[in-house]
């Protein structure tokens, strides 16, 4: 029995290794992705879409924790990030809306910031195509324009959304503001509040693959290796 537990952890001891001192390590402080199973964030982002997690974009972490090394850069307005929710802990994808010093507000589901209404302007694509079945006919679309970041975004209709509307707020130093794009279905800071800049675990770059897991489990091909904005 002795020989063979050391001729197995021979053969295995390496893969051990990668797993522990490199896999781990790459996935905690440099690169991950993220199985998306929501659909807050339609119709930028779907269900079932796998998102790739660039850990780099604001600083570099130790591994396995929350103590920054370093920091080079800060989230900025319009920014997809990975975020851990101030309620629970679960990792959520959710929009920068608000940095710190923002003056936010929101009437009728149209964003004030600093003052002034956003711009919103009819959608230009068919983005009622993409999404699940079931919400095609209650959905409508615009395009945001976020301080000089234009995305679109979903309402949905005869929602009796309690936060269509809140009073400007300011947001703390070290404090963002994170919201879905799809603004009448999406958990967010409208009801657990401002994030801690070391909560942000990175920014979402692009779609690696994408199921649709809502009507035909099919792949969506040509979501797949597509940047996000």
């Amino acid at each position: 029995m002795t020989v063979w537990l050391m001729r197995q952890w021979r053969e295995w001891c390496w893969y051990a290794f990668f797993f522990c001192f490199v896999w781990v390590p790459l996935r905690s402080s440099v690169v991950d992705y993220n199985p998306v199973p929501t659909g807050s964030m339609n119709p930028t982002i779907l269900e079932g879409d796998v998102v790739w997690v660039n850990k780099l974009a604001y600083g570099l972490r130790v591994p396995l924790t929350q103590i920054h090394l370093a920091h080079w850069a800060e989230p900025q307005r319009g920014d997809i990030v990975v975020v851990l929710s101030p309620r629970d802990g679960t990792r959520l994808v959710k929009r920068i809306v608000g940095v710190p010093g923002d003056v936010l507000g929101m009437k009728d589901n149209r964003l004030e910031l600093n003052g002034q209404p956003l711009t919103y302007v009819r959608a230009g694509e068919d983005y009622g195509a993409g999404i699940a079945r079931k919400l095609q006919n209650y959905a409508f679309f615009a395009e945001e324009n976020l301080a000089g970041v234009v995305h679109p975004v979903m309402g949905l209709k005869a929602i009796g959304a309690t936060k269509r509307t809140f009073e400007p707020v300011v947001v703390p130093a070290g404090k963002f503001f994170l919201m879905g794009d799809s603004r009448d279905n999406s958990l967010d800071s409208r009801e657990f509040g401002f994030a801690a800049r070391d909560a942000i675990l990175g920014r979402a770059g692009g779609i690696l693959v994408s199921l649709d897991i809502n009507d035909t489990f099919l792949p969506r091909v040509k979501r797949c290796f597509t940047a996000l904005h």
